[in-house]
């Protein structure tokens, strides 16, 4: 916000600091002897006048002799004042006058410092509510803000929808994250897709997701490539993906190069892999190399490719031994095999003796991966805390693993190098014998009870794995998880695979 008839470079950092006045020009000599006798306007003018000059105490004596004789813009920029300088209290005086005249812009301020300052609730609420009642759109948001911080979703619907209507994009995006918490897609799509075509990236981003997870590839296309002209990183990773499955792997190459610039390490791991598979070695090597440090896969692979391309085996253990600490698999098992040509003893490596929990490897499967997305931002949308989508990719993925509903791929079958993708199932060499059987030996109601059987858990850890999993996939019937929800259901994911024999 801006001062009232002030230009808007105008801007007062830190305290005032008295200066000699300028010689006056008649035109404000004639404001001074106007304002002198009274006249509100005048005295308005000049405080306007101080003010671009940076006069700072000035402006604040010509307005309060102006707000004092009942000028509403003067009382206004007062508030301004005294809220750059610090001076809350009198600041929410000079707002509270304003406001009482119907100035909107004056008591959306005087409620952000009720609110900010004082904790006071109640205040805020009220004057954001004759704000928005006045028609303004940021105090119609902000109150939408305060509705759901409150609990109140009728509340907060009602203000948003008002400023979702009125232009402002964010509160069309927070709509539609109320209707796909609710679980109501519909309500979703609809403000997801109209944020989107104003221009809301993220919106248009998480549209795609709703789309994916509904396998409406061809739509969720559409929209990915809507976000990825505003630079969405994630779009253009799954753009990637999508190209990739496609077996287009120049346009898949160009998607997942772009979303590496941005700092994705995912997106570096699969740069890599398809360049690989393109049998570009350096640049295989350049991005696995970026992404080895925060990716286990990517350290994993660029290990493989050290070892088979440039004969680097200490270059190999470094890179395995970072992935087994983060509980690579793959790792383990070339580090315990490249030791002792080294003259080492795996004995030696503390990630061999006491390994860390298992890294999930298997590559998502479009539809749960976004699921899994919008389920962390729905969570990270109010600044909440929320798990990692891996997390949620992984719980769901264990599910469909250990009851093979999903045909899933391997990323550490097929070529090391160049990690070629080996699509199968869960088939009878894969199960050991706690996997739930195929046909209809089991069925679908008691495959809690089987697995609990099977593995030796208790049956609540594994309906509790059941029932987070379904409200990842049909949003509504529960409330999201959350992180403390997730890493302990993560854990009897993790101990569920290791008792049937499977990572």
């Amino acid at each position: 916000m801006t001062l009232v008839g002030a230009t808007e470079a105008t801007a007062w950092p830190g305290i005032p600091v008295p200066r000699t006045p300028e010689p006056l020009d008649p035109a404000e000599a004639n404001l001074v002897d106007r304002a002198r006798d009274g006249d509100r306007d005048a005295a308005h003018r000049l405080g306007r006048l101080c003010a671009e000059r940076d006069d700072r105490l000035g402006a604040r004596h010509w307005w309060e002799r102006a707000a004092r004789a009942g000028n509403v813009d003067s009382a206004y920029n007062l508030g301004l004042w005294h809220r750059t300088h610090g001076t809350t209290e009198e600041a929410i005086g000079w707002f509270e006058l304003a406001a009482a005249t119907g100035d909107a812009d004056a008591a959306t301020n005087l409620a952000s410092l009720l609110l900010e300052r004082r904790g006071d609730t109640d205040g805020a609420r009220k004057w954001f509510e004759r704000a928005a009642e006045d028609g303004s759109r940021h105090a119609a948001r902000r109150l939408a803000l305060l509705c759901e911080d409150q609990g109140d979703g009728m509340g907060a619907r009602r203000w948003h929808f008002r400023a979702a209507v009125d232009g402002d994009l964010r509160s069309a995006h927070d709509l539609g994250f109320l209707g796909y918490a609710a679980g109501d897609e519909a309500e979703a799509l609809h403000w997801w897709e109209y944020a989107a075509r104003g221009g809301h990236a993220e919106a248009a981003y998480h549209m795609a997701l709703l789309l994916h997870a509904a396998r409406d590839e061809k739509g969720a296309e559409a929209f990915y490539r809507l976000a990825v002209r505003a630079d969405h990183s994630g779009a253009a990773f799954r753009l990637g993906d999508m190209a990739l499955c496609r077996g287009d792997l120049p346009t898949a190459r160009a998607c997942f190069e772009r979303a590496a610039k941005t700092g994705r390490p995912d997106a570096r791991r699969m740069a890599g892999l398809v360049c690989a598979r393109m049998d570009d070695k350096p640049a295989a090597a350049h991005w696995y190399g970026r992404g080895a440090a925060d990716d286990p896969e990517a350290a994993f692979r660029f290990g493989l490719l050290l070892v088979a391309e440039h004969n680097d085996l200490k270059g190999g253990r470094h890179w395995f031994r970072r992935a087994a600490e983060r509980g690579h698999h793959g790792a383990m098992v070339e580090l315990r095999t490249l030791l002792p040509l080294l003259g080492a003893s795996p004995e030696a490596e503390e990630c061999l003796l006491d390994p860390a929990p298992p890294y999930w490897s298997r590559p998502a499967e479009p539809a749960q991966a976004a699921r899994a997305e919008l389920a962390v931002a729905a969570a990270r949308r109010r600044g909440d805390p929320a798990a990692e989508p891996a997390d949620l990719v992984e719980i769901l993925g264990t599910w469909d693993l250990v009851t093979g509903d999903l045909v899933t791929g391997d990323l550490a079958a097929g070529n090391p190098v160049t990690g070629d993708l080996v699509t199968c199932g869960l088939s009878s060499t894969d199960s050991p014998s706690g996997v739930l059987p195929a046909g209809d030996e089991v069925s679908p109601a008691d495959t809690v009870g089987w697995l609990a059987r099977a593995s030796g858990l208790h049956r609540a850890a594994i309906e509790h794995l059941g029932l987070v999993r379904a409200t990842l996939l049909r949003p509504g019937t529960a409330p999201l998880p959350t992180p403390a929800e997730v890493e302990h259901v993560l854990g009897t994911a993790r101990d569920l695979r290791r008792r049937l024999g499977l990572r």
